[in-house]
């Protein structure tokens, strides 16, 4: 007689509740925790698991959210985190009180005067953050951005060096018609007084899955780096977002050819030997399964 499995203990069964909400696709995560709490059956451990994993997923998917009281939308990022459910919204000097678990914004509050950077360093985040707001609107008709301080924000005049991080995030959901995508992108500048060079480090996160009568997701990851001059803040935001702009075309086009390599090459080597369904595949006209058109007609991603 063959022995039971042991029966897993409270503590791994959150482990595995946290490790399926963490990697939800993007805006999908609400749909993977009612249908973990129904197999769960144990509000408990659901509740620890949600109280952990939607911190993490809400950060790392860099999710807007809208303040009350007409202030806006804020992106939930590290960059501007205070506290657990606290966020630093740097365009409108509030902070908001998120509910992590609901994706909801319950409340703001005036930020602080030491929550703020100096302002010297104010007038070069201010500038960033709005020359990239004109790029984003142009290029992410649904997206969000916002520009942090993460190093020196007491500075107060030339002669030290600083850190300013520009996030941008995108998302189009529709799971009507079996699509979510998200593009998220960070940008940390380095801003070295004594060379006056700027470094740029781009980091770039895509995501998009298609589930119509199947399962397909994409999940590509890249990094750049990048300098120019340290000029005054206008010059220096123009200069920035040149290149951010350019970094960010660039991948795109690599993404739109790996696409394009998909329906021809790719997908071909995926192909069983015998089909399950005993019909022959229409190898000759692959076009009619091209990823690519489907999910640029559904992201919307740059259109």
């Amino acid at each position: 007689m063959a022995e039971e499995e042991p029966e897993l203990s409270d503590e791994q069964k959150k482990g595995i509740a946290k490790w399926f909400l963490i990697n939800a696709p993007a805006g999908e995560i609400q749909y993977v925790a009612k249908d973990l709490k129904s197999v769960l059956k144990d509000d408990a451990v659901y509740n620890e698991a949600a109280a952990e994993a939607f911190h993490i997923y809400n950060k790392s998917h860099l999710i807007s959210l809208k303040m009350p009281g007409g202030y806006g939308d804020v992106l939930v990022t590290s960059y501007g985190e205070l506290h657990d459910n606290e966020y630093l919204d740097p365009k409108t000097t509030q902070v908001a009180i998120v509910d992590h678990v609901k994706q909801v914004c319950k409340g703001v509050r005036s930020a602080t005067d030491e929550e703020l950077p100096s302002p010297y360093i104010e007038e070069y985040r201010y500038a960033l953050e709005a020359e990239l707001l004109k790029y984003v609107a142009e290029a992410y008709p649904k997206g969000s951005c916002s520009v942090y301080c993460t190093n020196g924000k007491d500075v107060e005049g030339p002669g030290s060096d600083f850190e300013l991080v520009a996030v941008i995030s995108s998302t189009r959901n529709s799971p009507n018609n079996f699509c979510n995508g998200s593009w998220r992108t960070i940008w940390k500048i380095e801003f070295k007084d004594d060379i006056q060079i700027l470094e740029l480090k781009g980091k770039w996160k895509v995501g998009a899955h298609y589930f119509e009568e199947g399962n397909v997701q994409l999940d590509a990851k890249r990094e750049c780096r990048d300098s120019a001059m340290f000029q005054g803040p206008d010059e220096t935001a123009t200069a920035i977002v040149h290149l951010i702009r350019h970094h960010e075309n660039e991948y795109m086009a690599s993404l739109e050819g790996s696409y394009l390599d998909l329906s021809d090459n790719t997908f071909k080597e995926l192909r069983r030997k015998l089909p399950v369904t005993r019909t022959l595949f229409p190898w000759h006209n692959t076009l009619l399964f091209s990823f690519k058109r489907e999910i640029d007609e559904e992201l919307g991603i740059r259109k």
